[in-house]
């Protein structure tokens, strides 16, 4: 009897210390965490205008194909937003991302007898990517590595532009080339948290992000040009650095 009262407090004794010690981890750590970043999106394809052939202000005209590359280089990318924990490796995210760039002139194509150039305005847009977070068990300190997958809504900005046709002494713009377009994002991402300080992580990643074309040029209707979005889809490669803290 006596043995079998031990037994059953040491087993009481095992209970209550894992108890408490579940207790304090759910006090001290929380599941919530905030992220800040910034960094470049390089292109991989997708294009400003395509190639085309058709009739700008009364004249016949040769569009050629343009990259974002071209038209915008990499631009800038700034992140905030957060995670919660499911358990140890897993993760929900949500992300706001803007990205801003400038744009450089560029020779559009010809229009009658003269080359014609062309000034796009910057390209802005702002997104709400959501996805899922998994960390890789690994054996060193203060340092995790991480996969993930994310899908998203966004909006991009109309886009103006102003061409010049120096031969012909022409200089005319087209506000709303590009109507403001919502956009549909879809990105991978691989990346690594090192612990700084107790409650901050430095974060690095490299990724995939998808975002859909867009709007059609309604005033091109009709002109032969109005399948100058038609590959405006674009692939991008961001390298992200930035901090993230996790709340007490």
């Amino acid at each position: 009897m006596p043995r079998r009262l031990l037994c059953s407090l040491v087993a009481i004794g095992l209970f209550a210390h894992a108890w408490e010690a579940h207790a304090q981890t759910q006090t001290d750590e929380s599941r919530w965490a905030i992220d800040l970043g910034v960094g470049i999106q390089p292109s991989i394809n997708g294009n400003v205008n395509s190639g085309v052939i058709g009739v700008l202000q009364g004249q016949a005209a040769a569009i050629l194909p343009h990259s974002y590359g071209e038209v915008y280089g990499t631009g800038v990318d700034f992140r905030f937003g957060g995670g919660y924990s499911l358990n140890e490796v897993t993760e929900l995210r949500g992300m706001f991302i803007y990205q801003s760039s400038d744009a450089d002139l560029v020779r559009l194509g010809d229009i009658g007898p003269s080359s014609l150039y062309a000034q796009y305005s910057d390209y802005k847009s702002l997104a709400l990517d959501v996805g899922y977070r998994r960390y890789v068990p690994i054996s060193i300190r203060n340092l995790r590595v991480y996969g993930e997958g994310t899908i998203g809504l966004g909006f991009i900005d109309r886009i103006n532009v102003q061409f010049a046709a120096p031969q012909s002494n022409a200089i005319f713009n087209q506000t709303d080339f590009y109507d403001g377009t919502a956009t549909f994002t879809l990105g991978v991402n691989a990346g690594i948290l090192f612990r700084v300080a107790e409650h901050v992580d430095f974060n690095a990643q490299l990724g995939l992000r998808h975002l859909s074309g867009l709007s059609d040029v309604d005033q091109l209707v009709g002109t032969g040009l109005q399948d100058i979005n038609n590959d405006s889809g674009r692939l991008t490669f961001p390298i992200i650095v930035g901090i993230r803290y996790r709340f007490k």
